[in-house]
């Protein structure tokens, strides 16, 4: 059974858990706003808020739900068109059936509807942006629909709506409540001030019986599994009825801090499971430490997608080009592995009691060959580890070229972290690349190269060329939908030669 709240109705429902959450809310709820579009995450025609208890607050995302299955919804309150509807709110009488809200009528009076199949989407995610507490310029309001897409082709009305939108929310007191403001302003219907109290009092049914046996798919976020398997995952029985699939976000005891955190302690990053990118994106303490985080993860995808995805499932999933598993082999990270309960034991815990079931393995040894990990199919990622850099001496870059700048695929991706000491050598490095071979790849031979050399801010790095050469002896990437094989080898030495532009301001490369 999965339990939360659609609009402002509290369900307990026996619907598949791996029906997606936008099928549930079209053909069971018969709630039709909502529009069903690429089933891929990048249109955002599906686009819905998802709001959950952190702390003392409820805090609302924007997600689509073409990619998010049932059980993720477990314990939260989700939000269609419907839900911010304010007529029956005001009471509105038939002689004027029409209450637009602050997001709706900007949208409508700058012309922005266009054929309207896509407008929802938008408003949901203004909706979100108004939520949120914090101080809103115009460019957040941009970035709140960067996982939007109009397919008429009349953004720059869509702009001013979203420029119309900042203007009222900087009416807003800097300290105020961003819930309280937007009841006030019928942004969203009152019975929003009530859902914290209704989650806490929800009792949401998370537990499972997970037997593994079927090699079960453990689902995150769902974005890249939905993605290559949409047709069977809705229809794939859940673990407790036959140990196939496994909601990691809707059994909390398979995390190992939930709601998700990132952690800074003896002089180390650690990461829970349940991470998103958002959440990195979001900690102070990791935009401390890495001063391009901002502008490095706005590369990656759109807003909803990142705030579903989690950076285990990105992991696990072993895509030769994920650009979070990029991210983090050039850190040189390590994974915690976990072995689940064997079938017959009635409980969703790992044996945490148990000697031997928890081992740690770099990251660059995981991936063994196209999709193949160095795990058994009953262990499952519950913690992500890397050195917090200490900034000086310390760099990381990450560089990604694809078709379109953002909301799109790698072609080829890098990063590099590398340590320098006070003779100006690097004495520790990591280089990693994606989308030149079966596996996200860490450059063994280019990294050993590399250490010992000197690199200095603006001067010339007289060792590129042969560093170069020993990088292309370790790629062997080939034709494909997103380049050539020689195209990608040339985007491996202009994103290698943009590591050191962009940290050392170097831009002779010549011998």
């Amino acid at each position: 059974m999965t339990s939360f709240i659609l609009n402002n109705k509290t369900l307990k429902t026996s619907a598949s858990e791996g029906m997606t959450l936008l099928d549930f809310i079209r053909n069971e709820q018969h709630l039709k706003g909502t529009k069903s579009g690429c089933r891929e995450g990048d249109c955002g025609a599906c686009s819905i808020l998802v709001g959950a208890l952190q702390g003392d607050e409820v805090v609302y995302k924007s997600m689509t739900s073409c990619l998010m299955p049932l059980a993720n919804a477990t314990g939260k309150h989700i939000v269609t068109v419907e839900g911010i509807n304010m007529n029956e709110a005001l009471k509105i009488n038939n002689e004027n059936p029409l209450f637009l809200t602050p997001v709706q009528a900007a949208m409508h009076e700058e012309g922005a509807t266009q054929c309207g199949f896509c407008t929802v989407g938008f408003v949901m995610s203004l909706t979100g942006l108004s939520l949120e507490n914090k101080a809103v310029e115009y460019s957040d309001a941009i970035e709140s629909i960067d996982g939007n897409i109009c397919r008429c082709t009349g953004y720059k009305s869509i702009e001013r709506a979203a420029q119309r939108l900042t203007n009222l929310l900087k009416t807003r007191e800097v300290h105020g409540s961003a819930l309280d403001f937007a009841i006030k302003n019928q942004i969203v219907p009152p019975y929003f001030r009530e859902i914290k109290n209704r989650l806490l009092a929800l009792n949401a049914d998370n537990s499972a019986d997970l037997s593994l046996e079927n090699n079960p798919a453990i689902v995150g976020g769902g974005t890249d599994l939905y993605v290559q398997k949409h047709a069977q995952m809705p229809h794939t029985p859940s673990a407790c009825l036959s140990g196939r699939q496994v909601f990691l976000l809707k059994n909390q005891d398979l995390t190992i801090e939930y709601p998700a955190k990132i952690i800074l302690q003896n002089g180390f990053f650690e990461m829970s499971n349940a991470v998103t990118v958002s959440d990195m994106k979001a900690s102070s303490a990791l935009n401390g430490a890495f001063p391009f985080l901002q502008k490095q993860l706005k590369l990656v995808s759109s807003t909803p997608i990142r705030n579903m995805a989690t950076i285990a499932g990105n992991l696990v999933n072993a895509s030769p080009i994920g650009d979070m598993t990029i991210w983090f082999l050039a850190s040189d990270a390590t994974i915690f592995l976990q072995k689940l309960p064997t079938e017959g034991q009635n409980t969703c815990l790992p044996d945490r009691q148990a000697e031997g079931v928890i081992r740690e393995i770099a990251l660059k040894d995981f991936y063994k060959g196209y999709k193949t990990l160095a795990k058994t199919a009953d262990e499952i990622l519950t913690k992500i580890r890397f050195k917090n850099p200490e900034y000086g001496n310390t760099h990381f870059n990450f560089e990604k070229v694809c078709k379109r700048t953002y909301l799109d695929i790698a072609s080829v991706n890098t990063a590099i972290f590398l340590e320098t000491n006070k003779e100006n050598s690097i004495v520790k490095v990591g280089v990693s690349i994606g989308g030149v071979a079966p596996i996200p790849l860490f450059l063994t031979k280019t990294t050993a190269f590399l250490k010992g050399k000197k690199i200095v801010y603006g001067e010339k790095v007289a060792w590129f060329k042969e560093a170069n050469r020993v990088l292309q002896s370790e790629i062997n990437p080939i034709s494909d939908v997103r380049g050539s094989a020689d195209y990608k080898r040339l985007l491996a030495t202009q994103l290698f030669k943009a590591h050191f532009v962009e940290l050392f301001a170097t831009t002779d490369f010549t011998d």
